[in-house]
């Protein structure tokens, strides 16, 4: 396709956002956040931790004592970097993917766990939480999010509400809507498309004309960024601007993170090998995250093989704890599933539930 001026100058500004090389070291000194080591290290901690977790859950999967999974491998950077840039009273909308983001915003592994063997404990947050339950129609949390964030504004409340989704995502109708939206109301919200470069299997390529994710932004009417999704400090970056842009009262931002997943799309039953070549993976795990900035905190003597054993040993006791604790869940009733619908229940629901509960008591 022959492209106009127009359209090439639209493209020419979005350049990829980079603070730290393959290598590990600062190639934009003056971008780098204000922060100090003692946060950089919790960077990293929560990056293994991330890691051992996704590990650990692909083999709860396999030995069918997990539900629904999808991996997060190679992700990890774009995940704990930009939740690290929100504050408590920040509203989060996953998708299926971003189990670690809402982990620390709040929500105990435990539940995670629960979630996703579809018990109904799994969906209810902890009180103060502010995480919705992870979307699985993909692209629904972004227009989701654009109502949760005119509220915040409709209500001078000091918070931005943040969504994720993947390439795929950004290919549904929904993230026009939503963007258009929340760009219409000038409302604080951030759209994160985590780009992994396949949705399920179709690449990127294939699944639009534009050149980058992120100057969709621009039809919009609204701030649009594109990161190095595999670089943390880039990411955290981007998103504490996106987050003050919003707080200031100059709208929401569409943030492209350009990243891999490692493993496949989910575990039930993708298989990476047929739409993705070994040279491809290979070529991606030398951009690493985790490798990349460990390197960093070495060379500023932050980090030792030490330190890290003790958090992978950590994650590795978390997790055992968390789905024993899972295990020992009750039961899930149908009584229960009808409570949770709703503060009043209509008459319909009503009856329902009393049946139910006399038929679980017998």
């Amino acid at each position: 396709m022959e492209k106009t001026k127009e359209l090439q100058q639209v493209e020419d500004q979005f350049k990829t956002f980079q603070i730290l090389d393959e290598n590990g070291k600062i190639v934009n000194k003056e971008a780098m956040p204000d922060i100090s080591d003692e946060d950089l290290k919790e960077l990293m901690t929560r990056m293994v931790y991330t890691r051992i977790w996704d590990q650990r859950a692909i083999s709860l999967n396999r030995q069918g004592r997990l539900g629904f999974y999808a991996p997060v491998a190679g992700q990890e950077a774009s995940m704990i970097g930009s939740q690290y840039a929100l504050e408590k009273q920040d509203w989060i909308l996953p998708g299926y993917r971003d189990i670690p983001q809402i982990h620390y915003h709040g929500v105990p592994l435990k539940q995670a766990f629960l979630w996703s063997r579809g018990h109904f404990a799994g969906g209810q947050m902890p009180e103060g939480v502010r995480v919705m339950m992870p979307q699985i129609i993909i692209g629904a949390q972004i227009v989701q999010t654009a109502g949760v964030a005119m509220g915040l504004k409709k209500n001078n409340e000091d918070a931005v509400a943040m969504t994720y989704t993947g390439d795929g995502g950004a290919s549904q109708g929904d993230f026009y809507e939503g963007m258009n939206f929340a760009g219409a109301f000038n409302s604080p919200a951030i759209f994160m498309v985590q780009n992994n470069r396949f949705a399920i299997s179709v690449p990127v390529e294939k699944q639009s004309a534009a050149k980058t994710i992120a100057q969709k932004a621009v039809a919009a009417g609204i701030h649009g960024v594109q990161v190095d999704g595999m670089d943390i400090l880039a990411v955290l970056a981007v998103t504490q601007e996106a987050r003050k842009r919003g707080l200031e009262g100059n709208g929401p931002t569409l943030i492209e993170a350009l990243t891999y997943r490692y493993g496949p799309h989910t575990m039930a039953g993708d298989d990476p090998t047929r739409y993705r070549t070994s040279e491809e993976d290979s070529e991606w795990e030398k951009k690493d995250p985790l490798v990349r900035f460990r390197k960093f905190l070495e060379e500023k003597n932050l980090w030792t093989e030490e330190e890290e054993e003790k958090i992978v040993e950590q994650a590795k006791e978390d997790i055992k704890k968390a789905i024993k604790e899972a295990d020992n869940e009750p039961k899930q009733k149908v009584s229960d599933l009808i409570k949770i619908m709703g503060e009043e229940l209509p008459h319909n629901l009503q009856e329902q539930l009393e049946h139910y509960e006399a038929k679980e008591s017998k």
